[in-house]
Parts: structure tokens; C-alpha cells; sequence
């Protein structure tokens, strides 16, 4: 039968609904269309007049009429043009492939992701990246006297011997154990080490040292360096002022734990978006939505609209480049301002994404370290303590005489004034303050009144209900001094109010009930570190009766402040019990604020998702339609948000989604990010670019064979490594094959393992290392290698002199962004401004002169002398001899003992040491 009748046939019993019309446009039509059709049909310059990017186009039809009927796909043009084989005119459509337009028509002719894109001028929905992963069985090349050691190398080898080139050899022992410990730990083996390895002749000696290695917990600080480059990981915000984030820390810590737990993929993707949302999550899952707000961000406000909204669109742009870098390998932020111009990516993509994370706000926040409860009893029971305490010692303080003729008290005191009173009922208190020590806005960090009873209580504080107002403000909308500070129960300064006249105001607390005071206590700056601003002429009253205030204290009895002078003490009990006391409440006053302090980290505020609207031309003052959340529409699975969908749930849904085995790009990019840093350059050679604009990969069939394998072990990545790290291909040596120059000098068919020098965090660790200084500790605030300075805009200048703090791997230093070590941030140290999927590697004069002038590279190298003297004694020869072993894992040949010896000679063994460092055989993992 004539495919035409075939096809017809096949209609005549087709339904005419439209369920699956969009699932068959996403998997078949559409790819279908952008492949064959849309090169010619799309655009200003559509043949025909016919537009078949979108429904509405589409439907709308060409010079011929509308191009489709929807559920009639027996009177549509586009079914019988195709039908009669007139188009595509190059090469006719497929029985198949017919069918499915003409089911797709009679289902509805539902369009989804639109619009289409011709993957001949850009990519399109049949894009290689955008596919399902194809499951490929290894080839069977012919092998290479068994060279062949897993699937990897029949990939690879199939490849070199259709283009005629041949594997290397395998490296010598020495060569892979440094190649591997730096590979996986970011450190070189130790002499001991290297012999062992030489010496274990046992046919799973290589597979048992790539065991250890990735048990090593060396190995997630060494992985987590490279995902905090992809993951824009900075520890200042950036910008003007480049402000420091000092609470950012615990991101890296986790991202650390993660690798060396070898956290499911689901888990850790799960972490950085929505971690804070899972109830049983640690301090550090929690801390993991450090990722979200991990760029720069302007802290610098504006006060007309359109720099708002500019800055918070950066922000959330900042959001989307990297969750698309990272997760996707795709260039999503560039559909910011229009449609992409390479990848089928929508405008409306990037805002339905944004509205994902349109809750998400820079900042910190609390997290529990998972003692939560524990602390907050002990808490409450300090203070319960503290109050019965401090009772007791202010009940040692003379009643206050408002009406007295002559000082019976301590003068004031900027810390905490007790005014004791006989007992009385009243509604509220008010201090009124007639002159401070310095003329200046007096200040009051906090007003309390406090009830009578074995068990005193603060009737004055918000917890309470009561209410706080005041005369004025000195500085209204400070966040610091605010009236609402005079009752919130945070003492110091930075929680304090600030009248608006100098030398005068009133502040005052209500409560609603009744309530016994006995005592109100009062103070500048409970955290000793203002004397300024002091009431030194005030009286205390008490609303005994409704608008009726009665005076109960004042300074009248107190002697007059004098400058910064302390107060003196007026005994009025035995020193022994009044010392007592006092003892016992400043170790209650310790330990309540340690237990007040609840860990903050820059993890992101979350709040109540904002209105998400498409921005003509990426102008944020030119709303066009709302945009709901939701997933890019070309990227497999597809899957829904809803509209009004909590913020929370906006993130959880987008965390699934990146970490469901039907996404094809995730697992695609994860696994190239592997093969990226073992070989130096990844299958896809453009690690945050999966698109058109990026490279296409050198071993397809491999990358998807890895892809599936890693989804296979549950999304964990020690066993690629594994893969990776057994197989022959990486076993090679770096023999250069002028043949093999030749055909393929870029090394793209791993014909050998490349030469590649270490990065500038194990470079900087190798020299720690060797020289025997290499602090191990793991974990918490970073080392800082910067003087402090409190500066508007942060300057960043270095110590002159590292102490053993700086002696933590590189890792733990404190990063700011713009700003790189002044020693070995010239070996490519990215600055944690935007994201870096690749480091660049580039060979500089100051590299050499650093690394051989700096005062950290010389302070080192007489480190490593003293080491190799410990530990070879005085002897020039034996000390030579060491030094190679450390630094290199090998004895030096006659002439480098030669040479060497000509050198101690007249630099000694702390000069050998700066050559050393110096040398390419330290700089290279060969």
C-alpha cells in the first residue's frame, strides 16, 4: 500500500482529543519541526509567508492559508504537503514521521516551549544535549595487547584506531601515585608513600591506592575547590564597598562534607535549593542554600525605583546564571533581555525561572546547630537564675529618695542603674532625662520595670506585651536606634534609642494590667563600649492610676558624673556576700549570652514570592505579562509549578526537577565536570555551556555511557571516579607521539594523558606539605591573610607576616571577591565574581617572580630546611638527597645532585628550597 494510504488510514482511526498532543509535540513534532522545517519557515523571511516557530503563527498560516486545522488533520495543509512528500522539498518525511504530525494535529496541535528554533542556525529542540540519554553498549575496537582495562577504553580506543593513532604507554608508578594524589587530594604522596606503591607488586595495587585516596577526607577539600569555582563562592559581597560576609563559611563546609560522604546527586542539588525546607537537616544542610546567594550583591541602596528594581533583578540574575551553569550547562541568563539567540530558551523561560526564585533575598539567617531545645531550657534557666540573682544584689542598693537634700547613692553609671522603690501598682514608667554627661542626644539601650516576688519578672518588655514611646527620634529609620529598642530585651548600643534633642527627651514603657514594680533599671550601653550620651540629670515616674504619673527616683540622690570615671562602690552588706553575688552574676551573664547565640549564616532570607512579570528589553520599569514558576520548557521532563505555589515548594519543585533521572542535562554535565578535572579539558570541552555556542563532545556515546552509569550507582560519584581513574586511558603516560601531533595536537581522542600544572590552592598546599607546616584541621571560620580595617570601602591589605594560623590548606582562607592571595593569585585564582566552569591556564613573569620572591614562598623554604636538616642531619649530600624525596618522590640523578650541591653552597638548603618550589617538576602533575 502506497505510504500516502498508509498514512491515511492511519488518521481515519486517529481520536480527536487533545490528550497527549503536547507530550507527542515535545518528544516527536517538535524536534521533528525545528529539524526539518523552521530553517525555512520562521522569521521575517519565512518562505511561503509561513511561520511554524509558534501555534499562533502556525495557525495563522502563509500566502496558502492557515497551515493546520486543529483535530482535522485530513483538511490541513501541513498534513498534505508532508502526506504528498512536496516538503520538506530536500528530503521527504518518513511514514513515521508523517503519522506523528498527522496525530499530533487531530489530538489538538498543542504547542509547548515555543518557539521552535532551526537547530541549523541555533539549537533547537532536537539539540544533542536536550535529547534522553541514548544507552550505547562499548564498541569492540581491537584491542591493544590487552590494553583495554573497562568500557572507557574501548570508547576512547575505538576512536584512535578509526583515525589511526595508537594509546601510550602506561606511566611509571612514580608518575601515577603523584598523579593521583594530587587528582584527588590536592597533595603530593609523601616519599614513604611513593615507595610503597613502587614496591606492592599486587595486580590491584592502583585500584586500592584510588580507594584510600577517595577515603581520604583530603579528598572533598579537594573537590569542593573546584565546585566553589562553578558555584561563585565568595566571602564579601562584592561591588563598591566589597563588604565582608564573615557568616558565608559554613557553604564550603558543607559542599566539603558532601563530597567526602559522596552525597547522592538528588541530595546534594536538594540541599543548595531547598535545604533549609527539610525538617531533619543538619547545621550545614541547612546552610547549604548558601549556593542561592553565593554571588555579589550591591548592599549599597538606591533611592529612586529604577535602581531597586535593577538591583534586585541582578541579584536574581545572579540566581539563574548559576543554577544554569552549574546544574545545566546552559546559558539560560542570556534570555534576559529577549529570546536566546543560540538555544532554545525563551524570554519567558528566564522569567518563569526567576519566578522560582523570586522569595529568595540576600542575607543572613539563624540555623539551630541542632541543640536547639537543649539550649533554650538552658537558657531558661539561667535567666530565671540571673533574675533571682540580680534581685538580690539591687536589693542591696539604697531605696531611691527623689526628695532628698544630699547624694546617698552611686552616681550613674553607663553600664545598668538600679533605681530600687518601695513596691507599688502602675501601668507604666517614663524616665525624663534634663542633661547628659557630654550636652550630646541622650541614650538608653534599654527601660525596665520589675515586679516583686521570688521569681522577678520584666513587666516592661515586649514579651510582656508592653508597649515603648518616646519624645523623639535622632534618627528616624536608623535600623539601630529605633524607640521600639527601649523594651525588646538586646541590650548595647546597636539596639538603643537616641533622643532628637541634645541633652533632653523622655522615653517611656506601658503595660496593660496592673503589675507591682519594686525596681526600674535602666542603661546607656549594657555592653560597655559607649560612655557618650549618658543621662546624668533625669527623674523616673510611675503611672500609678490612669494619666496619673508619680516622681519615684531621680539623680537628686545620686552623686554627679564626672567624665569616664568609674563609680564608687557604696558597701552596704559584708563584702563577702555582696562579692558573692556579684561573681555569680557575671558567670550567669556569660552564660546566658552564649547560649543566646544562635549561629547565623549567609544563607538567604526566604519571603513570600514576588509578583514575576516578563520585562520588555530587560527594563524592570517595563512590566509586560505575569509569569508564573516554572521549569525551562525545552529541557526534559516536563513538569509543573502552580502558580500561587509557595516559595518553598517553588524550590523543592525545581530541586526535583534537576535531579530527575528523565533530565538529560544534569547528570550529562555532572559526569563531564569529572572527566574536565582529571584530564584537564572535559568530553564537552565547554563545562557551563552544553549549547550551540558551546563545544560538541569529542566521545558522545561515552559521555552519555557515563551519564547512565552514574544515575545507575544512585547519583553518586566515587564510582565514576573509580571508572575514570582505573581505566587505561588515564593510566597513560605523557609521551608526545609526532604522529599523533599531527592528526590531533589538541589531545581531543586521548591519545595520552595530558601534562598539566597544579592549580594555585595545591601549589600553595604542596609547599606547606613538603616544608612539614601543613596545618590539617578541618572545617569552621577560615584563616584570613588580610589586616582588618573598617573601612566604608574595604581595603585589602596584606599581612606582612603569616603566622601558623595561615598554614590551613588554601581552601580555608578567607576569599573575598576581586581580590586574589598576593602570592598565588597569579596562577589563575578565580575572584568569585561570576561563575567559572574552567580555570585558565596562563604562564606569567609574575608568577616566577612570585613564587620565588614572596614572603610566604621564602618564609617556606626555610621551613623545609630546617625539616630536611631534622630529618637528614647536617650532611649537604644527605640533606639534597631528602629535599628530592619530599619534593619529588624520587632520588636526584648525579648531575642534579651536582648542581644542587653548587647551590646549597653558596644559598644553603633554605635556596634550594625557593628552586625547588620554582622548578616544573614540583609545578606539574605529569
Amino acid at each position: 500500500m502506497p505510504a500516502l494510504i498508509l498514512v491515511i488510514a492511519f488518521v481515519a482511526q486517529a481520536p480527536t482529543h487533545s490528550e497527549g498532543s503536547g507530550d507527542r509535540f515535545t518528544t516527536t513534532v517538535g524536534p521533528l519541526l525545528a529539524a526539518r522545517c523552521v530553517h525555512c519557515h520562521s522569521g521575517s523571511e519565512a518562505k511561503a509567508g509561513l511561520d511554524l516557530s509558534s501555534r499562533e503563527k502556525a495557525s495563522r498560516g502563509g500566502e496558502s492559508g492557515p497551515s493546520f486545522v486543529a483535530g482535522d488533520s485530513k483538511n490541513s495543509l501541513l498534513f498534505e504537503r508532508v502526506a504528498a512528500g512536496d516538503m520538506p522539498p530536500d528530503q521527504p518525511l518518513g511514514d513515521d514521521e508523517i503519522a506523528a504530525i498527522a496525530r499530533w494535529i487531530d489530538e489538538g496541535a498543542e504547542y509547548r516551549g515555543e518557539p521552535l528554533v532551526s537547530s541549523k542556525k541555533r539549537a533547537g529542540k532536537d539539540w544533542w544535549s536536550l535529547q534522553p540519554l541514548r544507552a550505547a553498549s562499548p564498541p569492540a575496537p581491537i584491542d591493544r595487547a590487552g590494553w583495554i582495562r573497562n568500557p572507557i577504553d574501548a570508547f576512547v580506543l575505538d576512536r584512535l584506531v578509526r583515525e589511526g593513532l595508537e594509546p601510550a604507554p602506561e606511566a611509571d608508578r612514580r608518575t601515577l601515585i603523584r598523579r593521583l594524589s594530587f587528582d584527588l587530594t590536592g597533595l603530593p604522596p609523601t616519599p614513604e608513600e611513593v615507595d610503597r606503591f613502587i614496591e606492592d607488586r599486587s595486580p590491584d595495587a592502583h585500584e586500592r591506592l584510588v580507594d584510600r585516596l577517595l577515603e581520604s577526607p583530603r579528598y572533598g577539600e579537594r573537590w569542593a575547590r573546584h565546585w566553589l569555582d562553578a558555584a561563585r563562592f565568595g566571602e564579601s559581597h562584592g561591588y563598591e564597598t566589597n563588604s565582608l560576609r564573615p557568616n558565608a563559611w559554613p557553604y564550603r563546609d558543607y559542599v566539603i562534607r558532601a563530597f567526602n560522604r559522596d552525597l547522592a546527586f538528588s541530595e546534594f542539588v536538594f540541599d543548595q535549593i531547598a535545604g533549609d525546607t527539610r525538617a531533619e537537616a543538619d547545621f550545614l544542610s541547612r546552610s547549604a542554600t548558601g549556593f542561592l546567594v553565593g554571588g555579589a550583591h550591591d548592599i549599597v541602596g538606591n533611592q529612586a525605583i529604577e535602581g531597586r528594581l535593577q538591583q534586585r533583578m541582578d541579584d536574581l540574575d545572579d540566581v539563574i546564571t548559576a543554577v544554569g551553569s552549574l546544574f545545566l550547562g546552559l546559558t539560560i541568563n542570556c534570555a534576559r533581555c529577549h529570546d536566546h539567540k543560540f538555544d532554545p530558551i525563551s524570554q519567558r523561560d528566564y522569567y518563569a525561572l526567576q519566578a522560582v526564585f523570586s522569595g529568595v533575598q540576600h542575607g543572613e539567617r539563624e540555623i539551630g546547630d541542632g541543640q536547639d531545645s537543649s539550649r533554650h531550657r538552658s537558657l531558661r534557666v539561667a535567666r530565671e537564675r540571673l533574675a533571682v540573682v540580680e534581685s538580690q544584689l539591687d536589693g542591696l542598693v539604697p531605696i531611691a529618695r527623689p526628695t532628698a537634700d544630699r547624694p546617698a547613692r552611686e552616681r550613674v553609671d553607663p553600664r545598668r542603674n538600679v533605681e530600687r522603690i518601695e513596691p507599688r501598682s502602675a501601668t507604666g514608667v517614663r524616665i525624663t532625662i534634663l542633661a547628659t554627661n557630654d550636652g550630646s542626644e541622650p541614650c538608653i539601650d534599654e527601660l525596665e520595670a520589675w515586679s516583686e516576688g521570688p521569681v522577678p519578672s520584666n513587666v516592661a518588655s515586649t514579651t510582656a506585651g508592653a508597649r515603648a514611646s518616646a519624645s523623639s527620634e535622632a534618627f528616624p529609620g536608623s535600623p539601630i536606634h529605633k524607640i521600639e529598642h527601649l523594651n525588646d530585651g538586646r541590650i548595647g548600643n546597636a539596639r538603643s534609642w537616641i533622643s532628637g534633642v541634645k541633652g533632653r527627651g523622655w522615653a517611656k514603657v506601658e503595660w496593660n494590667e496592673p503589675r507591682k514594680v519594686e525596681r526600674i533599671i535602666w542603661g546607656r550601653d549594657r555592653e560597655s563600649k559607649f560612655v557618650d550620651r549618658l543621662a546624668v540629670e533625669y527623674y523616673v515616674e510611675l503611672e500609678t492610676a490612669p494619666d496619673h504619673w508619680e516622681v519615684v527616683a531621680g539623680s537628686i540622690d545620686r552623686p554627679r558624673f564626672a567624665g569616664s570615671e568609674p563609680p564608687a562602690s557604696i558597701a552596704v552588706e559584708p563584702p563577702t556576700e555582696l562579692e558573692r553575688l556579684r561573681k555569680e552574676r557575671e558567670a550567669l551573664l556569660s552564660e546566658v549570652a552564649r547560649l543566646q547565640v544562635v549561629p547565623k549564616v549567609y544563607a538567604g532570607l526566604f519571603t513570600a514570592p514576588e509578583p514575576t512579570h516578563r520585562l520588555e528589553r530587560g527594563d524592570p520599569m517595563r512590566r509586560a505579562e505575569v509569569v508564573g514558576p516554572a521549569h525551562p520548557q525545552s529541557v526534559l521532563p516536563a513538569r509543573t509549578i502552580a502558580p500561587d505555589a509557595p516559595d518553598s515548594e517553588r524550590r523543592r519543585s525545581l530541586a526535583r526537577w534537576l535531579a530527575d533521572p528523565e533530565n538529560p542535562l544534569s547528570s550529562r554535565v555532572l559526569v563531564n565536570r569529572i572527566w574536565h578535572h582529571h584530564f584537564g579539558r572535559g568530553i564537552v570541552s565547554t563545562p557551563g555551556d552544553f549549547g550551540f555556542q558551546g563545544e560538541s563532545p569529542s566521545h558522545p556515546e561515552l559521555l552519555d555511557w557515563l551519564a547512565l552509569e552514574f544515575r545507575a550507582n544512585g547519583g553518586h560519584l566515587k564510582p565514576i571516579h573509580r571508572l575514570i581513574l582505573n581505566s587505561a586511558t588515564y593510566r597513560q603516560s605523557g609521551r608526545i607521539d609526532p604522529k599523533a601531533v599531527a592528526i590531533d595536537k589538541d589531545n581531543r581522542l586521548l591519545w595520552r594523558n595530558p601534562t598539566r600544572r597544579i592549580d594555585a590552592e595545591s601549589l600553595r598546599d604542596a609547599i606547606l606539605a613538603v616544608s612539614g607546616v601543613l596545618d590539617q584541621r578541618m572545617g569552621g571560620p577560615g584563616y584570613t591573610i588580610w589586616e582588618n580595617n573598617t573601612n566604608y570601602v574595604v581595603v585589602f591589605k596584606p599581612l606582612e607576616i603569616l603566622g601558623p594560623a595561615a598554614d590551613r590548606r588554601m581552601i580555608y582562607q578567607f576569599k573575598p571577591r576581586s581580590q586574589e592571595d598576593p602570592t598565588f593569585g597569579a596562577f589563575d585564582c578565580p575572584d568569585a565574581s561570576q561563575v567559572v566552569a574552567r580555570r585558565n591556564v596562563s604562564t606569567t613573569a609574575l608568577q616566577a617572580l612570585n613564587l620565588f620572591n614572596s614572603r610566604f614562598v621564602v618564609d617556606r623554604a626555610a621551613a623545609f630546611a630546617r625539616r630536611v636538616e631534622r630529618e637528614a642531619g647536617a650532611s649537604d649530600e644527605a640533606g639534597i638527597r631528602r629535599a628530592f624525596r619530599l619534593a619529588y618522590g624520587r632520588e636526584p640523578d648525579p648531575a642534579e645532585l651536582a648542581g644542587a650541591k653548587r647551590l646549597v653552597e653558596v644559598a644553603g638548603m633554605p635556596g634550594l628550597g625557593r628552586a625547588i618550589f620554582n622548578s616544573n617538576e614540583f609545578l606539574y602533575a605529569r
